[in-house]
C-alpha cells in the first residue's frame, strides 16, 4: 500500500476499545482509549485476541500492524479501574487472597495478548509515546517492534504491585539487561531500546509511519507460507527454552506482587491518593516499605513470631502521613 490509502484507510469497530481495518494485504489492529492512553481495561485483551483470530482468518492479509490511537500506544493497565476502584476488584482480592481467582484473570489475559506471538501472520508494531507496564507486554508479544526515538518502554509495576507476566523480556535481551530493567523498574526511550536489541529499530517520530509503511510492505510481498514458517521456526526455539513456563510462574509471581504487604499498602495508597502521586513516587523510590509490619512468621524453634497487635487484617499497618493528599504537590 501507498501513503495515500495508508491515511484514508477506513477502521471498523470491532468494539469500542478496539479498531480493526484492512488496506489490501496488510490488517491494523489499533487500541483505542485515547483519552486513558489506551490503558488496558476489561474488555480490550479479548478484543485484542478476536482482531487477531479475524486476521488470520482472512486469506488476503499477510501481515498485521498493530498500534495506538492518540498519543501512546499503550499505558498499561487502566490504574484508574484496578488501582484507585476500592477492593475487592479483579486484581485485588481481600484477604485471605485465593490465588486460583487471580491467575484464572491473569493468565487468561497473558494468554490473549500472546495471541500476537502465536498469530499465524507476523505481527509489526508501532509504538509512540509510552509502551508502559502491560503495555509494553502486549509490545513484547509482537514479531517485530518500531519505535518511535522519543518513545518510552519498561516495566515500572517490577518496583512494586507487578511482575511482566508475559515474560517476554530475557527473552528478548538476555538474563543481564533483563534484570537490569526489571530490578530498577527503568524505563528507556527508543534509541537506547534499539540498541540493546529489544526492538527492530527506532526512528524520529515525524518518521515513524512512512518506516513501518515501507517494512509492512516490504514484508507483505512475501507469500504467506514462507512468512509463517520462518515465524514458526523463530517462536518454536524460545518456546522450547521454557517461555511458557516461564509465563506461567510470572503470573502467579505477579499475583502474589499484588497481595503482598507492600503491593497491599501500594494499593491503599492509590485508593486514598490516587494513582498519579502514588505511582510517581514509586517510581522515584520516594515511596518507603519499611515501616511495613510483617505477617507472623515461624522462628527456626517452630515457634510464631513477629506478630504485631496494630497490624490489619493484611498484614500492613494503617498509619502513613508521607503522602500529600490529592490536592497537594509533590
Amino acid at each position: 500500500i501507498n501513503a495515500e490509502s495508508w491515511e484514508s484507510r477506513s477502521s471498523e469497530k470491532m468494539s469500542e476499545v478496539v479498531l480493526y481495518s484492512k488496506v489490501g494485504k496488510i490488517a491494523f489492529i489499533t487500541l483505542n482509549r485515547p483519552s486513558r492512553f489506551n490503558a488496558i481495561d476489561f474488555e480490550l485483551p479479548g478484543m485484542l485476541e478476536s482482531c487477531v483470530q479475524r486476521a488470520n482468518n482472512d486469506d488476503d492479509v499477510h501481515v498485521i500492524v498493530l498500534q495506538g490511537a492518540g498519543k501512546a500506544f499503550c499505558s498499561g493497565y487502566d490504574l484508574k479501574i484496578f488501582a484507585e476502584t476500592p477492593k475487592p476488584i479483579a486484581g485485588s482480592q481481600s484477604m485471605p487472597w485465593d490465588p486460583y481467582v487471580d491467575f484464572k484473570l491473569m493468565y487468561g489475559n497473558t494468554m490473549k495478548f500472546m495471541s500476537l506471538w502465536k498469530s499465524l501472520k507476523p505481527v509489526i508494531c508501532k509504538v509512540h509515546g509510552y509502551a508502559i507496564a502491560g503495555g509494553s507486554d502486549i509490545a513484547l508479544c509482537c514479531d517485530l517492534i518500531v519505535m518511535a526515538e522519543d518513545a518510552k518502554i519498561g516495566y515500572p509495576p517490577a518496583r512494586v504491585w507487578g511482575v511482566p507476566t508475559t515474560a517476554m523480556w530475557v527473552h528478548r535481551v538476555g538474563p543481564e539487561r533483563a534484570k537490569r530493567l526489571l530490578l530498577t523498574g527503568d524505563v528507556i526511550d527508543g534509541k537506547e531500546a534499539e540498541r540493546i536489541g529489544l526492538v527492530s529499530a527506532a526512528v524520529p517520530a515525524a518518521e515513524l509511519d512512512e518506516y513501518v509503511l515501507r517494512l509492512t510492505n516490504r514484508i507483505a510481498s512475501t507469500p504467506k507460507n514462507q512468512l509463517f514458517m520462518c515465524k514458526q521456526l523463530v517462536n518454536q526455539a524460545y518456546e522450547n527454552q521454557g517461555l511458557y513456563s516461564s509465563q506461567l510462574l510470572a503470573t502467579l509471581f505477579d499475583g502474589i506482587a499484588r497481595h503482598s504487604p507492600e503491593g497491599v499498602y501500594f494499593k491503599e495508597q492509590v485508593e486514598q491518593h490516587g494513582f498519579n502521586e502514588v505511582v510517581k513516587m514509586r517510581d522515584s523510590g520516594r515511596l518507603s516499605f519499611e515501616h511495613i509490619s510483617r505477617p507472623t512468621t515461624i522462628n527456626s524453634n517452630g515457634n510464631q513470631s513477629g506478630v504485631d497487635s496494630k497490624m490489619d487484617v493484611n498484614g500492613v499497618k494503617k498509619l502513613d502521613t508521607s503522602i500529600p493528599s490529592r490536592r497537594s504537590k509533590l
